[in-house]
């Protein structure tokens, strides 16, 4: 087996003209770069830390907004045997107060030998490093981007990454969160390759595969599966930066299109995105027939979803047997299960009170009008030398159809969380590790109902938030993907009341319009109508429904809505 700095100086030998990355550039023509002119221009940044004194095996944190700088600095500590670690640039829509509390809280655990970016962030990284709790000995080096010497000859013995152990840290992926980061997962060399040889299997990839991404590289997804399996299977990468797709969503129909993309990944909330904010105008002479896979995956999955995105988008040749699930995690590299390759995802039709009240799944015909169902969209099945396993409260393993927490074994696996040993101890369980999210398993297949961390316990029942969420969010005048529910704790009944937080479109209105024949809901409809769904879906009577508008819920840096976030938030704002 080979490092990652080995594979890279293999394709500099073997493929140097081949082309690894096109990145696609708002305003200016797309820049395709070969594995040549990739791997000499990041042996500017490994100079550029040896430079400065940085060791192998040392962290260095890359602060750069998606695009070359990015990817050249990561290459680049890469080769120098350092592990790079990418942290969220700052943008208009975080707070900044919050992300130097991040940054510092990063600092303080990791303790990194420098950081790398821009020499006008340079200062709002001391600001961070000065807030940190750290000695003098742990303080970092700040190395702004324009210290570095591109195009560089290379001179592979001066290279320190080519003497790393495939046991060694390749790099630090961190766990999505809104403050702190605190949580930052080791891999080895070892665990990446493993983890591309098992997904690469599943996903059945070929040479005529072509991935697009526009997924942000600090996420394992993005960086993952949108990144560094294609550049290590020298699958040709066509990249878009997050913010142009989400100004202009119709960029990446039209570079999957033109690339003849096969692969990409997308979070559930993309396929209604895409669906909805993508015109048809912008689709002219667009083929989507070359997409082989388009695979869900970071966030709970719907049905729905993909139905609206099939509806949408078949018309311009996008196969309904491209539809695909995948479950992953940063502790696992990325993948630990793949659904819909070579056959349609599979449904689960179960009866909706039995699962809401006794954590089973129990199937029904989709047809029968004596009881509510509910429709679950499988995960797929584990990629090989994973094992999965669903456990109760006490640790044992449970029956199929039972929900519980899932726990997980592979090759894969994270070497632990950095610096922090008690929660590595805390995260297994007799080897198996406890991922934190709950579901259940079926005919082999995985089904995700969510995070165990999030449960609200009204009455002694166990009530799931997604479920509540997926309920509100079928109301019209709800923003689709943003809602949150939560529990807040009543010292009256002495239990939690369930709170729902929902965003509403621009459109909603206080008293109804009447230009057109369909009046859009007032305010009041669209809360009453939230509280008859969720009281008739479920086993609550909703009580308290808080309606916002755009921008106001909290998201994880991974673009997820972050509960206990919002949950601190609705209590500020509402004062419960």
């Amino acid at each position: 087996m080979e490092t990652f700095a080995e594979n890279l100086r293999r394709a500099y030998s073997e493929v140097p003209e081949r082309p690894a990355i096109t990145l696609l550039q708002a305003g200016a023509p797309d820049l395709q770069l070969s594995y040549k002119d990739l791997i000499q221009e990041a042996a500017g940044y490994a100079h550029a830390l040896d430079e400065m004194g940085v060791r192998p095996g040392e962290v260095v944190i890359l602060i750069f907004n998606h695009g070359l700088d990015l990817v050249f600095s990561f290459i680049g500590a890469a080769l120098h045997g350092a592990v790079p670690s990418i942290m969220p640039f700052l943008t208009e829509k975080l707070s900044p107060e919050r992300y130097r509390d991040s940054l510092s809280a990063l600092f303080e655990i990791s303790e990194p030998t420098a950081v790398v970016t821009y020499p006008a962030f340079d200062a709002e990284v001391h600001k961070a490093i000065a807030k940190a709790d750290l000695s003098e000995f742990a303080l970092p080096k700040v190395m702004k981007s324009d210290q570095v010497s591109l195009n560089n000859e290379i001179d592979w013995c001066s290279l320190a990454g080519l003497q790393r152990s495939i046991n060694d840290l390749v790099l630090l992926q961190h766990s999505s969160g809104t403050t702190g980061l605190q949580k930052g997962v080791a891999l080895s060399h070892r665990a990446l390759f493993n983890q591309i040889e098992n997904y690469a299997q599943a996903l059945q990839l070929d040479a005529d595969d072509v991935v697009v991404s526009w997924l942000p590289l600090y996420h394992d997804m993005g960086l993952i599966a949108g990144f560094i399996m294609p550049l290590l299977t020298r699958m040709p990468l066509v990249l878009l930066s997050p913010f142009d797709w989400v100004r202009a969503p119709y960029q990446l129909m039209q570079a999957i299109s033109k690339n003849k993309g096969t692969l990409c990944w997308l979070p559930n909330f993309a396929y209604n995105f895409c669906a909805q904010k993508i015109r048809e105008r912008d689709l002219q002479g667009v083929s989507l027939s070359s997409w082989r896979a388009v695979i869900n995956c970071s966030e709970p999955m719907h049905w729905k979803s993909h139905e609206l995105f099939l509806e949408k988008f078949s018309p311009f040749g996008l196969n309904p047997q491209a539809m695909a699930t995948c479950y992953a995690m940063a502790e696992n590299v990325f993948a630990v299960t793949q659904g819909g390759m070579g056959e349609p995802v599979v449904e689960d039709i179960i009866d909706r009170q039995v699962y809401l009240n006794h954590q089973e799944a129990v199937p029904v015909n989709p047809y029968s009008e004596e009881r509510e169902t509910l429709k679950m969209l499988s995960a797929g099945r584990p990629i090989a030398n994973s094992r999965l396993n669903v456990l109760d409260d006490g640790g044992e393993e449970l029956p199929d159809r039972h929900i519980g927490e899932i726990a997980l074994q592979s090759d894969c696996m994270l070497t632990g969380y950095y610096k922090r040993p008690d929660l590595t101890e805390i995260a297994f369980l007799d080897g198996w590790y406890l991922t934190g999210d709950m579901g259940y398993i079926a005919d082999g297949e995985l089904y995700i109902t969510g995070r165990k961390k999030d449960l609200i316990i009204v009455g002694g029942k166990n009530i799931y938030p997604q479920d509540i969420e997926r309920l509100a969010g079928e109301v019209d005048g709800v923003h689709p993907g943003r809602v949150a529910a939560f529990g807040v704790f009543n010292d009256r009944t002495g239990t939690e009341d369930v709170v729902v937080v929902a965003e509403v479109e621009e459109l909603a209105v206080q008293e109804p319009a009447f230009t057109s024949n369909e009046p859009e809901r007032t305010l009041e409809e669209i809360e009453t109508e939230i509280r008859r769904r969720v009281t008739q879906g479920s086993d609550i009577a909703l009580r308290h429904v808080y309606l916002v508008g755009s921008n106001w819920l909290v998201k994880t840096s991974s673009g997820k809505v972050a509960r206990s976030a919002n949950r601190e938030k609705y209590l500020e704002e509402v004062g419960y």
